[in-house]
């Protein structure tokens, strides 16, 4: 991890004078929002709503409909991965002409967040499918110009992706201790799980600084934790089945219900020179949510296949763990409360950033037509 951070160091520096000139945000001038057919109250909730069972907003299929730029863009978009199941919307999106049909040359980049987010500051990059991770709050403190602008998705309710603990003699998943543990993960301490891990971690007596981190590759973490290598593990889906059921150990918790974690950041080439463009790119994203990934959407053997194909993931392994919930909406708080994860796990320093300073929910709020 250590080349990323230096990387995004040493172009902060670079980049931290230009990148304050272009701060700011949105323009200064209202933007027209006006009623859009088929997203009605349903297409915005709350963002103080924090209910685990909170209903994603969502418009009618095919909703809201394509308002073609008058001239063309490209936008190039960069990822960590083209494979994940949370990035099959922007892949689904594409492969049905969604963004095309807004005027929108949407080209995919794959690159880690890191390395990502100095070329997104300085306008190489127009839009990082990630998620706020310690870095993008450490580029922001340092001037870049970059907002969270859009959700991607929360768990199903049946899914065990998350802390997974070996239990001890005579524990059980709620008496289970973590103070002391070791902890096996293939994401670093800047990752966004830091959040839903430090709860976790406080209700079974443990803290950050009392927990030993020991970063593996993705086909380690499981081998680890079943052969004791580590006490703990993070398994992502669809890892977790493998131990699942198993009484030796206990899944202790994931990443909140009904609360994204990431999405769509911008920088200032649709933050302020090119906002249309940005409110189209969310509005077919919208629309690819709207249509093809409503509750459920593997039930239908037909699209998960596609799917699958898409992904260029086995079909059985897709449909081995539940959907995904697909939310553009970002809820209000997640900021902080991840800003306080990293500040424990010593990734951050200096002032907490206001909301403000990392969510903007007005390109999406326009793209469904609600008025603030």
């Amino acid at each position: 991890m250590r080349r990323p951070l230096t990387v995004l160091a040493a172009a902060l520096a670079l980049l931290t004078g230009c990148a304050a000139q272009e701060a700011g945000g949105r323009p200064a001038e209202p933007r027209t929002i006006t009623p859009v057919a088929g997203c009605g109250a349903r297409a915005w909730t709350d963002p103080a709503d924090l209910a685990a069972d909170r209903r994603p907003a969502r418009c009618d299929k095919g909703a809201p409909a394509a308002r073609p730029l008058k001239k063309k863009r490209s936008l190039t978009l960069a990822t960590g991965t083209l494979n994940a199941e949370y990035v099959a919307p922007v892949r689904m999106a594409l492969a049905k002409g969604e963004f095309a049909k807004e005027g929108l040359d949407v080209r995919l980049k794959v690159l880690p967040t890191p390395e990502a987010l100095p070329l997104l500051a300085k306008g190489d990059l127009d839009v990082l499918w990630a998620a706020p991770e310690a870095a993008v709050l450490n580029g922001i403190a340092g001037g870049f110009d970059i907002r969270w602008v859009a959700g991607n998705f929360s768990p199903d309710p049946r899914s065990k992706s998350g802390l997974w603990v070996r239990l001890g003699k005579g524990e059980t998943a709620r008496s289970a201790s973590l103070k002391g543990a070791s902890l096996g993960t293939m994401i670093g301490k800047g990752s966004v799980i830091m959040y839903p891990m430090d709860r976790s971690f406080a209700r079974h007596g443990a803290g950050m600084d009392s927990v030993t981190f020991q970063q593996l590759g993705s086909s380690d973490v499981l081998t680890a934790l079943t052969g004791g290598g580590v006490d703990a593990a993070w398994l992502l889906d669809p890892v977790w089945r493998t131990v699942d059921g198993n009484k030796k150990y206990a899944f202790l918790g994931g990443q909140p219900q009904g609360e994204p974690l990431g999405g769509a950041l911008y920088g200032p080439h649709l933050l302020q020179r090119d906002p249309d463009a940005g409110v189209a790119f969310l509005r077919a994203y919208i629309r690819t949510v709207n249509t093809y990934f409503r509750g459920d959407y593997k039930a239908d053997r037909a699209f998960a296949a596609e799917l699958a194909g898409l992904l260029k993931v086995d079909a059985d392994v897709l449909t081995a763990v539940p959907s995904l919930r697909m939310d553009w909406e970002i809820r209000k708080g997640t900021a902080g409360r991840l800003q306080r994860a990293y500040r424990d796990a010593g990734v951050t320093k200096g002032p907490q950033v206001p909301e403000s300073g990392l969510v903007d929910r007005s390109f999406y709020a326009e793209a469904v037509g609600h008025r603030p």
